[in-house]
């Protein structure tokens, strides 16, 4: 199966320096912090490509570059072959934008609280010069919520509710390629279950493919094809869903999988993470994680690992590659 979507060594970099009579006061330089270093990986269509790691390893930064809400500062984002950031024919880009969508964390503030849900649901493609017609009526049976819901407001709903809101302003503009954002940290566990058994379906049933970020190995075990696993911007471990649950080779990953909760190792005794996450504007030399690992050694600490293959998986680390893991 063909790719739809490849990033190709993406680099992220944002301005956070102190606004420009404090740097000459002080005698400092501009401060730029790289949310995203030298990312690559692709997703096949109809697939879902996870992306997991702790708050702070650029999870979402990936994802609004993938849908063009931010540029790139390094590297290329390829939809369906089309670059969106460089490609000079408008048309072409417009076209691939049409059928991109994003559906956001908090269903709360991602609605227009002043707007009805039909003309929520709608304004994809009202924005594209067409007509909506049932669209919105449609669109809510299929979510799981009654057509009459379209004339009501968003606070006239659960939380769960306005997700399922959010995928059907998602569908409107029939997209082939999806960006969820923690679509469910926001909701309750059994709502949870509920939003993401009506996103597999509608997977499954539309050809839809995913960029699915999440925190929760849970949720990604449940969803994903292929995961990713980002550490301070870095791709530390790439793998298949069972590949990687099952074989973790990073010391990042490994220390994921032991601290989330499983409810088979009820009463275990699991050690805490160890040490803090580095600061962005200063990361270590060598190896990001080169601070937390028990299996550093000197070259981690003045070396960038790179992504390498083994056996079907992505990893960047020395200790694997000596096979020291």
């Amino acid at each position: 199966m063909s790719d739809l979507v490849a990033i190709k060594h993406l680099t992220r970099r944002f301005d956070v320096s102190k606004p420009w009579l404090n740097r000459v006061l002080e005698r400092r330089p501009k401060e730029y912090v790289t949310a995203v270093s030298d990312v690559s990986f692709s997703i096949p269509e109809r697939g879902v490509y996870a992306l997991v790691g702790e708050s702070g390893s650029g999870k979402s930064t990936i994802g609004k570059v993938a849908v063009g809400l931010i540029g790139p500062s390094d590297g290329a984002v390829e939809i369906d072959g089309v670059d969106l950031h460089r490609e000079t024919d408008a048309a072409r880009v417009e076209d691939v934008r049409a059928h991109i969508q994003m559906i956001f964390q908090d269903p709360y503030a991602s609605l227009n609280p002043r707007w009805r849900v039909k003309d929520i649901v709608t304004e994809p493609v009202r924005a594209r010069g067409e007509s909506p017609g049932d669209l919105a009526e449609r669109l809510m049976e299929q979510v799981g919520l009654s057509a009459r819901d379209v004339e009501k407001y968003p606070h006239e709903f659960s939380g769960g509710q306005r997700q399922r809101i959010c995928v059907a302003r998602a569908l409107a503009s029939q997209p082939r390629f999806i960006v969820c954002d923690e679509p469910t940290s926001a909701l309750d566990v059994s709502v949870q279950a509920q939003v993401l058994n009506l996103m597999k379906d509608l997977q499954e049933e539309l050809g839809l493919t995913y960029l699915f970020i999440s925190h929760d190995l849970s949720v990604v075990r449940y969803m994903a094809d292929r995961i990713g696993v980002l550490y301070l911007g870095r791709l530390v471990e790439e793998a298949g869903r069972d590949e990687l649950f099952e074989t973790p080779r990073h010391p990042y990953t490994q220390m994921l999988l032991e601290a989330a909760p499983r409810i088979d190792h009820f009463g275990r005794d699991v050690p805490p993470p160890q040490g803090e996450i580095p600061d962005p504007i200063n990361p270590p030399p060598g190896c990001a994680y080169n601070p937390r690992c028990p299996f550093a050694n000197d070259r981690c600490r003045t070396e960038r690992p790179e992504m390498r293959e083994v056996n079907g998986a992505r990893v960047s680390c020395h200790a694997v590659e000596e096979g020291r893991i």
